[in-house]
């Protein structure tokens, strides 16, 4: 695992400019201000690091309002979650290029207004590769890219018939920069896209919706690309409150659910959706199977007042427990053994996004950068503002420790891999270094035959 939230502190930097430094030195200097965070890690509980099983904490970083941190800022809470995969819903360079050295995987998004377009015009792919791919690796780390969001449960004809050709153009204009081995591309679904899905063995696709899913398991399986899913249990809960367990969909204990054909046991409502949307690609009977992952599910942590169980109270047990699962790689009944790769929705509220007001309710922290809930993670302490604007000292030490090493953050007891920088010790841990190096290598010889 490549996992590094590497943050930069220049000690002592002077507060005004001379009027005898150079431009270019008075815009070094300026940037040095910019970045200068004043910072001490973040405390996680345990159970949030790296499952055994080779899953990681995902987590959506959506931008749908007017009061967000900067990049920068998001990054600390990232780390503070131990999350080392974020989706976007675009491909947005001021996030890119924040995290550029991080270590963190990206998954990017096409819009859903491209999609037509680069259905029908592959020179329209390669220039959007070139403009949102190429500039970021291998700096920053792009594993997928998504088209569209929720496309094949819309009622645009077009979209429908274009969501493949678009895919296969974008996946082509990867191939020309010999970068499909890096990129993977895919779309993220809704639960919709099933005609029912309980008992889970039970489940298939809409029927008038398998001419266009059936061709794109396939291309899935050919290019070895995971099948997204957007799942979230507080849907069914907050349709029939009545009779929906709280505690079955919010992963504390209760009695579970059978499913009579295959014998399996439920104790929660993820998993069962999960294999759902299992037995519905097998009956799909398109060919090689495909790794499910699931896209976005979260809970809010407020709502409505007939929005049922939008409590900060369930959303941090909803969260809590499921990055829990997560941590301990478990799989679901029907695939015990292949860790769920899970991207929580979302990092922080969105106060711009319409509808009910549980949907400006999902984050996990406010914009603030204060927790929305408690789920056993504080944020990271800072000096001045979202700004960055510190004063160079970390307590009485001006030490900034960023990340754990392999021995924790102070050199001794368990660790997690990841970088240590203290200015205070003045070393650096470095983990994996020269693998790092060569794979940066490799993919700046690659991707260079797409700029020549």
């Amino acid at each position: 695992m490549h996992a590094l939230f590497f943050m930069a502190t220049i000690p002592n930097v002077v507060t005004t400019t001379p009027a005898s430094l150079t431009p270019l030195l008075r815009r070094a200097t300026a940037m040095a201000l910019r970045v200068q965070l004043v910072l001490a890690v973040a405390v996680v509980m345990p159970a949030l690091g790296v499952a055994a099983g080779g899953a990681t904490l995902g987590v959506n970083y959506g931008q749908v309002a007017d009061n967000l941190p900067p990049p920068q800022a998001a990054a600390l809470l990232l780390r503070a979650l131990n999350a080392t995969k974020v989706k976007l819903y675009d491909a947005d360079a001021r996030v890119l290029s924040a995290f550029a050295g991080s270590g963190a995987d990206f998954t990017v998004g096409l819009p859903d207004r491209l999609v037509p377009r680069l259905a029908t015009d592959p020179s329209a792919a390669a220039a959007w590769v070139r403009a949102n791919i190429l500039p970021h690796i291998p700096a920053t780390s792009i594993t997928a890219v998504t088209v569209g969001n929720e496309v094949l449960t819309g009622n645009d004809s077009t979209m429908l018939r274009s969501l493949l050709p678009a895919m296969q153009s974008l996946h082509a204009a990867l191939a020309a920069c010999n970068l499909t081995s890096r990129v993977a591309i895919t779309t993220a679904h809704s639960l919709a896209v099933l005609s029912s899905s309980f008992p889970p063995s039970s489940a298939a696709f809409r029927r008038e919706l398998l001419p266009y899913m059936t061709p794109l398991l396939a291309f899935l399986a050919k290019t070895n690309s995971p099948f997204l899913i957007n799942a979230y249990p507080y849907f069914a809960y907050k349709g029939d409150p009545d009779h929906v367990d709280l505690n079955y969909v919010l992963f504390e204990a209760n009695a579970g659910v059978g499913d009579p054909a295959t014998g399996l046991h439920y104790d929660n409502m993820l998993h069962a959706q999960v294999d759902a949307v299992r037995a519905a690609i097998c009956k799909a009977n398109y060919g090689k199977p495909v790794e499910i992952r699931v896209s976005e599910t979260g809970w809010p942590s407020q709502g409505d007042d007939d929005e049922a169980g939008a409590t900060p109270e369930n959303a941090a047990r909803y969260n809590g427990n499921l990055m829990r699962l997560v941590a301990q790689g478990k799989g679901t009944p029907a695939a015990p053994g292949e860790a769920l790769q899970v991207y929580v929705f979302a990092l922080f509220n969105e106060d711009m996004k319409p509808g009910p007001a549980s949907e400006r309710h999902y984050g996990l922290f406010k914009p603030d950068g204060t927790p929305a809930y408690d789920v056993g993670v504080k944020s990271p302490t800072m000096g001045g503002s979202w700004k960055g604007r510190g004063n160079g000292t970390s307590g009485g030490g001006g030490g900034l420790v960023v990340a754990e090493g392999p021995g924790g953050a102070d050199g001794a007891g368990q660790g997690t891999g990841f970088y240590t920088v203290s200015a205070a010790a003045n070393k650096v841990k470095r983990w994996r270094c020269w693998e790092s190096l060569f794979a940066t290598v490799v993919l700046v010889m690659a991707s260079g035959l797409c700029w020549s």
